[in-house]
């Protein structure tokens, strides 16, 4: 928990404010997952504070939702080059990159 919120201190994810008169804010919660090892053993515990979106109204709190993907085509492009050209294909994880998207619209959410 303290990962997370640090994460969201350190990329100003908030601001604490008041909100206006009128604006009905979305509540939150956080949400815990086990990561397990290949042999069913804990490999570690996260938690992710999450906003109850669900409770939004569309049409009134919010017009459209999505969540950027690549086309499947893209990829199978990706690869079909990748080994047309016998070249490696590394992964790689971003962590918290959910937090480095810039939303307009101004979004209250209650205090945990």
């Amino acid at each position: 928990m303290k990962f997370e919120m640090d994460s969201m201190g350190s990329n100003h994810v908030w601001t604490l404010v008041d909100p206006p008169i009128g604006t009905r804010p979305i509540g939150c919660k956080w949400v815990y997952k086990r990561k397990l090892e290949t042999d069913g053993e804990i490999k570690t515990f996260k938690a992710r504070l999450v906003a109850k979106g669900y409770t939004q109204r569309p049409g009134v709190e919010f017009e459209e939702t999505y969540s950027p993907m690549a086309m499947d085509k893209s990829i199978r492009i990706l690869l079909a080059i990748a080994a047309w050209y016998d070249y490696e294909i590394w992964q790689m994880d971003v962590k918290t990159a959910f937090l480095n998207d810039f939303v307009e619209e101004e979004i209250f959410m209650d205090q945990v």
